[in-house]
């Protein structure tokens, strides 16, 4: 009774086979239990003794229960997770950056894995995998009816073994088989550059445990590079998320100190929270704090230089932290299009040894008290994908096209007809697309000079003339009934 037990917690944007699932930090106490529904409790004890006696053959008792946990769980939102003891191992490993598997990032479509991107330099990379390739078996499995927890366990694996993965790709409209032998994938989740004299571009593809320490490594080493920096930009495009501390951390870089970066809410008296730009907030340990190194070898330039954040359908969870945070502070100039929408706050409490919850626990907000759940950071300026319009952005899942996705507290969202209508048009441009040859078919690699959202954030940086989206807006939240 009252004793109080730390456990890690984490805040997931989606799936990614190998586990890289989003995170955050979050201590965990449950007080005052309500009462037991003990008639439904009996309902469920009567119903675990009939499948055990009466099924047409015997079934596990562990079996049973595990899935009566997950079933329960699952139906809450598409966050909300049982973890076993392998998929506990896969999805602590995930923080790391290092993993076995085959190197993707998935979603859910009608039933089957959609691919969201391969992971650059991974063996599903290698063997030609793409951004919304549909998986509709893994080995001799039909994914139809998996789930998608299910799915990554299917894909992971030893080292050095064989994964057989068959491919529906939309835009050729065949179905092929792909052999992809699994090795442990280590993820670079920050990339930088000069693009040209006096400006520097900074990817982050997502907050894991190394992210700030590469973060700050690599700004620094811009500055070394080029002292004078006219302006940054912070390209979060893709980012489905990651640890919360390395988020406000990434947040505090930028913003001036003791600050609000996020608050959370939720039925736990722990779950209302605000963190601010101080080091307590983010420092592991008290000889760890490599945002207060950067800001010191740059003589605070970090904090003032003109900054462009790129963000997309992709950005989700901690990537929309930082964007809501820098823009809320009026820090930075928003550009691209409406973010995913990933505004909860799951925590992972063990059970046991080797086996936890991952349950939604909390809705977060930024500083100026905005919900992003189910409808996401709208930029400040939209742009198109290309100079010729979109291609992938309508066929891009959001928080809000997930089944029982949690509400916002405030105001609800629901499928758009005009996105459906979206889609399908964004499907014909695919199957145009399809007829180019293939290395024309792809949007241009981030950071590249073919980058058409760097460019425009460029020309934002050097006061030039945007070309802003004249088609992109605002998805429209649902009106509500007056009964």
């Amino acid at each position: 009774m009252g004793q109080k037990l730390k456990i890690v917690g984490w805040v997931g944007a989606g799936a990614l086979a190998g586990a890289l699932t989003t995170v955050s930090l979050q201590t965990v106490a449950r007080g005052n239990m309500a009462p037991l529904p003990l008639e439904e409790l009996q309902q469920l004890a009567a119903v675990f003794s009939m499948v055990k006696s009466d099924y047409v053959e015997p079934v596990d008792e562990k079996k049973l229960i595990t899935e009566a946990i997950s079933g329960m769980v699952s139906s809450l939102d598409p966050h909300s997770q049982y973890f076993d003891k392998k998929s506990f191992k896969e999805f602590s490993e995930g923080t790391t950056g290092k993993f076995v598997g085959v190197g993707i990032e998935i979603t859910q479509e009608d039933g089957l894995v959609k691919v969201v991107s391969p992971i650059e330099g991974s063996p599903a990379d290698r063997a030609g995998l793409k951004t919304n390739d549909l998986i509709t078996k893994i080995d001799d499995t039909a994914v139809k009816g998996l789930s998608l927890n299910d799915a990554v366990k299917r894909m992971r694996g030893e080292p050095r073994t064989k994964v057989v993965l068959t491919i529906f790709r939309k835009d050729e409209n065949r179905t092929f088989p792909v052999t992809i032998v699994r090795e442990e994938i280590k993820t670079q989740s920050v990339k930088s550059k000069v693009i040209e004299p006096g400006y520097a571009w900074v990817r982050v593809s997502q907050f894991q445990e190394r992210t700030v320490e590469d973060f700050a490594r690599k700004v620094e080493d811009l500055y070394k590079q080029e002292p004078q920096l006219k302006g940054m930009v912070l390209d979060l495009r893709n980012d489905p998320g990651g640890l919360l501390d390395a988020a406000v951390a990434l947040s505090a870089a930028f913003l001036p100190e003791n600050v609000t970066v996020v608050s959370t809410n939720g039925q736990l008296e722990e779950s209302k929270f605000t963190y601010k730009t101080s080091p307590q907030f983010w420092r592991r340990n008290a000889s760890n704090d490599p945002i207060g190194k950067l800001t010191q070898a740059t003589g605070g330039a970090l904090k003032k230089v003109p900054l462009v954040v790129l963000v997309n359908e992709g950005s989700a969870s901690a990537s929309e932290i930082v964007a809501g945070a820098l823009q809320d502070h009026k820090r930075a100039t928003l550009m691209g299009s409406q973010t995913f929408g990933k505004g909860s706050v799951q925590t992972v409490r063990q059970l046991g040894p080797d086996t936890a919850l991952k349950i939604t626990t909390a809705r977060y907000y930024t500083p100026s008290g905005r919900s992003i759940q189910a409808k996401g950071i709208v930029p400040d300026v939209m742009l198109d994908e290309t100079a010729e319009g979109n291609v992938f952005a309508a066929l891009r899942t959001r928080e809000a096209d997930l089944d029982k996705h949690l509400s916002n507290g405030r105001e609800a969202e629901k499928k758009d007809p005009e996105r459906e209508k979206a889609r399908e048009e964004a499907i014909k441009k695919l199957e145009e697309e399809a007829k180019k040859p293939a290395a024309e078919r792809r949007l241009p690699e981030f950071g590249s000079e073919k980058d058409f959202q760097l460019q425009q954030a460029l020309n934002q940086l050097k006061g030039q003339p945007v070309k802003a989206s004249t088609t992109v807006a605002e998805r429209k939240p649902e009106s509500k009934d007056k009964n």
